[in-house]
């Protein structure tokens, strides 16, 4: 679905969490904030820094240990108002994004995206 930037986005991260499928984690606090971005959980995995983790990526192997279910990147988009962006993952109030036109892709919160239509 293509958004357009209602409000200015800017990563606090700047060291973002990348995981691969089954690399290990120790799972932390859940976020708890007045955005209400409900499942997101502060990780950590060995050699990086602590990043924020979608409930739906973490898994359990067959000790019960946590994992990561999937490829992942916490990485944000900074975007400005007015940009176009197209997005490809819904997840817990977030979406993963592409500039339109550009290059740069990550995660922006659905809050400062509304839908285009099909005029604009």
């Amino acid at each position: 679905m293509d958004y357009r930037v209602v409000q200015t986005h800017r990563s606090e991260f700047p060291h973002p969490i990348t995981l691969q499928p089954g690399d290990a984690l120790q799972v932390g606090e859940r976020y708890q904030g007045p955005e209400g971005w409900d499942n997101w959980y502060l990780c950590q995995t060995p050699g990086q820094a602590a990043g924020w983790v979608p409930a739906q990526v973490i898994g359990r192997n067959a000790q019960g240990d946590a994992m990561a279910a999937e490829a992942y990147c916490a990485r944000e988009l900074d975007v400005d108002v007015g940009q176009h962006v197209r997005g490809e993952r819904v997840l817990n109030s977030w979406v993963w994004c592409e500039v339109v036109g550009g290059t740069s892709s990550g995660w922006v919160p659905l809050g400062v995206l509304t839908p285009m239509t099909s005029d604009g």
